[in-house]
């Protein structure tokens, strides 16, 4: 039996509906048993990106005996970087492949993203989603793919393969119902194709939350009147809420019934970037009021343990939506355009994952010299 100060993240997923993953992955939890702790918990997923990745070879030294023993085999540096990576993901998978056979594959996934360099690359992307999906080979893995115009067709694409995929870096409503399109098109060809196959697929689109909000209420700081300040702190908030009401619509309409006869699981949305970046908010604001059925929040380890010590159990996705949707609204009055803000946090975040990627590969270039 779970501690009584562990219990928030399985109520989490008990009475609110939603899975906590871990946005974290290094070699330590899976060598020093972290993970059995983490699991214990209630976390019942884990996420990971190239900046995660960077951190973590960067930190420890546990990586180093494969680094050179990769290098004696010949293994360029790239190369070199996605064995240390998919050593990682797969001796995670088989550590949550339990809770996912447990779950009958609603939870348990660890996630990987393509190389970052990829972003604007459709048929890149997809060779490198199925390079991946094959070389790991457990069903329980889902390869991340960001939802750049160029990600998009890759997506239905890799769908349509039978391969489930986390959608990353979302940042508008208009995008998020193309993500919605690109993995109900996806399904649907596989449908045609290999129709006992749909049951096996899962796919989250991962919605980022707290960089909406840096963004938007810098905007609003600059601007200082009254009503701009009084906006601050609720965009994101206001956006997901809305996000939710299209999952909820999209996942009940006519096209979606005929999928979800043939076993199709819907595509849960995730809370990705939940840690608030300013420290005068709740530092557990948004799992609080982002709690729902059918979601996923991925947790930092940091927001994490405050969620365990004060965070709040009950489902809030759906109050305060007419708000949300006047919050959103009135962002106009002060010539804010959220697409124009989400393209601009599309095009930072893809370069953020760049930066790290290339940074970690120049760490290694001069490890191997």
């Amino acid at each position: 039996m779970n501690s009584p100060h562990q219990q928030p993240l399985v109520q989490l997923f008990d009475a609110g509906g939603q899975s906590p993953w871990l946005d974290n992955l290094k070699r330590e939890y899976i060598e020093h048993g972290d993970f059995e702790r983490v699991l214990a918990s209630g976390i019942r997923g884990l996420t990971s990106n190239p900046t995660i990745f960077q951190k973590a070879i960067e930190g420890s030294d546990l990586y180093d005996a494969q680094f050179h023993q990769c290098l004696e085999q010949g293994f360029s540096i790239e190369d070199t970087y996605w064995e240390l990576v998919k050593s990682d993901i797969i001796a995670a998978a088989d550590i949550f492949r339990p809770l996912y056979d447990k779950s009958y594959g609603l939870d348990g996934y660890v996630s990987v993203e393509v190389s970052p360099e990829l972003a604007h690359d459709t048929l890149g992307t997809i060779a490198a989603a199925q390079l991946l999906h094959d070389q790991i080979a457990r069903p329980n893995v889902m390869i991340k793919i960001p939802a750049t115009v160029e990600g998009l067709p890759a997506i239905e694409e890799v769908i349509s393969r039978g391969i489930n995929v986390n959608v990353t870096l979302i940042f508008s409503v208009l995008r998020y119902a193309e993500v919605m399109s690109a993995y109900i098109q996806g399904l649907t060809r596989l449908a045609a194709t290999a129709p006992q196959r749909v049951a096996d697929v899962a796919s989250v689109a991962s919605f980022f939350i707290s960089r909406v909000d840096s963004e938007i209420d810098k905007r609003l700081q600059a601007i200082g009147s009254e009503g701009a300040t009084q906006l601050m702190g609720k965009a994101a908030i206001a956006q997901a809420k809305i996000a939710y009401q299209m999952f909820e619509r999209t996942f009940a309409g006519d096209v979606w019934k005929a999928l979800s006869q043939a076993g199709a699981q819907v595509q849960r949305p995730l809370w990705a970037s939940t840690s608030t970046k300013n420290p005068t908010y709740p530092d557990t604001m948004y799992v609080d009021q982002l709690i729902g059925p059918h979601s996923v929040n991925t947790l930092p380890d940091q927001t994490m343990d405050a969620f365990i010590q004060r965070g709040t159990i009950d489902v809030t996705i759906n109050r305060g939506v007419q708000d949300a949707h006047d919050v959103w609204a009135s962002l106009s009055q002060f010539a804010i355009d959220p697409n124009q803000v989400a393209q601009q946090l599309e095009t930072e975040g893809v370069a953020s994952f760049q930066k790290s990627f290339r940074d970690l590969l120049a760490v290694l270039v001069a490890k191997a010299n």
